[in-house]
């Protein structure tokens, strides 16, 4: 591996502090966050301003925002990114920090398609595959994503009758349904205990991409054997780790 190069550095440091904040500072704002001199901040902010990395306020003198090529990079970035790839990395991620199975889904309709599955490392395991549909409403991905519907798109989607079901446990009622997901978009988390499986609970946390639009989830199933309240709080914590990890990796750099 090669030198690092301390000018690069000391710039990409100054171009990461943008993402904090309101998005503006000033050189000595720069100067005082990294302990640098003043004359090198001076110096790098004029080079990333003449290269379109930075331009200044109008209304604001003396102070930068990120400019046009920050913007160019991260969308040709953006346009390079397969869900699906990245899915599998986080999820196999996780899976290996719980041991448990790991899926990433995505809503179609009223129903979910898992896009990545990492197996557990126990002996009972889940028998699914990435590629796989299942009605939304019947699991903890698919539950996250309802929830995370706008009321218009919801009602479009949701029947006017009866849902299906899967397994004794599903919720079959619409009005319980949008009672489930008020609560789950409160919560920020979904649980599914039994519903689409007689012998497995899920929890799933939201993943959002670089407009903070929630595109996935992620989800973390167990067995009933091995399930417990620690382990729901556990396995809850994993999955909104992984979810982050996963939205990061699109583009998200946000909060919620």
């Amino acid at each position: 591996m090669g030198r690092r190069v301390p000018a690069v550095s000391r710039a990409l440091d100054i171009l990461e502090l943008f993402l904090e904040g309101d998005g503006t500072l000033s050189a000595p704002e720069i100067t005082r966050r990294l302990q640098l001199p003043r004359t090198t901040v001076h110096e790098l902010v004029t080079t990333l301003a003449a290269r379109s990395y930075l331009v200044p306020v109008v209304e604001q003198p003396g102070r930068y925002r990120l400019g046009v090529r920050t913007y160019q990079l991260g969308s040709r970035y953006a346009e390079q990114l397969d869900l699906a790839a990245e899915g599998q990395q986080v999820a196999r991620s996780v899976a290996e920090t719980c041991g448990e199975t790991v899926h990433v889904a995505v809503l179609e309709g009223t129903d979910v398609i898992y896009i990545a599955k990492v197996d557990s490392t126990h002996a009972v395991r889940m028998v699914s595959a990435a590629g796989r549909r299942l009605p939304a409403h019947c699991t903890a991905v698919g539950k996250m994503l309802l929830a995370s519907l706008g009321p218009d798109e919801l009602d479009e989607r949701l029947p006017d009758g009866e849902l299906p079901a899967m397994t004794a446990n599903s919720i079959t009622d619409v009005a319980a349904l949008r009672a489930a997901l008020a609560e789950i978009a409160a919560r920020g988390v979904a649980t599914e205990s039994q519903e689409s499986n007689a012998d497995v609970t899920c929890v799933a946390a939201p993943v959002r991409d670089r407009s903070g639009r929630v595109v996935a989830a992620l989800s973390v199933s167990v067995p009933m054997i091995r399930w417990s309240e620690a382990r729901q709080r556990e396995l809850t914590e994993l999955a909104r780790q992984g979810a982050g990890r996963l939205s990061e990796r699109l583009g998200h750099h946000g909060v919620g």
